[in-house]
């Protein structure tokens, strides 16, 4: 990863208040080059957060319209948990910024990430009747925070894709509400991508690696059949 330093005077001066968010904003430019070497974040596609307070809420999300696979030290903007910029003179936010917002409030999220993998595309739109993927034993299940033995199964959320993000929102928190004892690491929007988060930032990329190599066993298994 090329060495940067900020030109952003804003992220400068978050970063002095909370030295920790410098190595977390390198990390996330990691993440985006693996994602895109990988083919889960192409072209400008894919969206990442990190929590930096939670009294006001506080998000790290990357900026609109970036090459994830290039991401450099400013190509991130401050929003508050209505995804409102924060302040207002930056560049424009993720398009679904949102949703990362209300997983950080709804799932005591400190990182989220988004993804658009092949198999993820392929296998939201295959389940989709269904309303979600029920995975089963796989010993790679117990890569999820809180699952202990690959005799576990894991129901893995399927919702339509749409452009309206705050009805998306709504709809997601909805099915949040109706199912309070249901675990849940992430879910699928059809024909889009995947949603991932963790209590931080690692928990979060082990989290997106787990569902995407089962997505991808789930996508090899069918092919053979």
């Amino acid at each position: 990863m090329t060495e940067q330093t900020f030109t952003s005077e804003l992220l400068k001066s978050t970063v002095n208040q909370y030295p920790w968010l410098g190595e977390s904003i390198d990390k996330l430019r990691e993440v985006g080059h693996d994602y895109w070497s990988r083919g889960w974040s192409r072209g400008t596609s894919s969206n990442y957060s990190i929590v930096i307070d939670r009294n006001p809420v506080r998000l790290l999300v990357t900026a609109s319209g970036k090459d994830k696979g290039h991401l450099s030290k400013d190509d991130f903007v401050i929003v508050d948990q209505d995804g409102n910029l924060t302040p207002t003179d930056q560049s424009k936010s993720s398009a679904e910024t949102l949703l990362h917002c209300s997983a950080v409030l709804h799932r005591n999220a400190g990182a989220v990430l988004h993804t658009h993998s092949v198999w993820a595309t392929i296998l939201s739109q295959h389940y989709s009747a269904l309303k979600g993927i029920w995975i089963e034993g796989f010993e790679m299940l117990k890569g999820l925070e809180g699952i202990s033995t690959h005799e576990s199964k894991i129901w893995l959320p399927i919702f339509d894709n749409t452009q309206d993000i705050p009805a998306l929102r709504r709809e997601v928190e909805d099915y949040w509400l109706k199912n309070p004892s249901s675990q849940c690491w992430g879910y699928l929007i059809r024909q889009h991508g995947m949603y991932c988060w963790g209590s931080d930032l690692s928990q979060a990329i082990r989290h997106m690696e787990v569902l995407e190599f089962l997505l991808e066993c789930l996508g090899r298994k069918m092919s053979v059949l």
